[in-house]
């Protein structure tokens, strides 16, 4: 059974930083594209990072390059994403996503 199960949510002032998880049972993360998407109140879900599968280059939006990093442990079968210089705009909850499988998400709020 494919389960994506994301932790590491929070409130953090702005500057500060955070680091998301999401552990993937059923499959090997590796295998596959894994995406972390977020979505806003009233704002459509947008896609942030993308750890490509057999050890391709990364991938980010524009509005978190250079502040966000993720990255993947294949031996807790885990994908992160390193959130730092965090800034209000970056309020959402956060999903992890592997083809059509998504997590249940994990709220950031980023507030002083």
């Amino acid at each position: 059974q494919v389960q994506l199960v994301e932790s590491g949510g929070g409130l953090v002032q702005p500057g500060g930083s955070l680091r998301l998880s999401c552990v993937v049972s059923g499959f090997t993360f590796s295998w596959y594209t894994m995406r972390w998407y977020r979505q806003a109140p009233g704002k459509e879900r947008e896609w942030v990072a993308a750890l490509p599968s057999a050890g391709g280059s990364t991938n980010y939006a524009d509005s978190v390059k250079g502040r966000f990093t993720i990255s993947g442990d294949n031996a807790k079968n885990t994908v992160y994403l390193q959130m730092n210089s965090l800034k209000p705009e970056d309020t959402a909850v956060y999903y992890c996503n592997a083809l059509t499988s998504w997590g249940q998400g994990t709220q950031v709020t980023v507030s002083s």
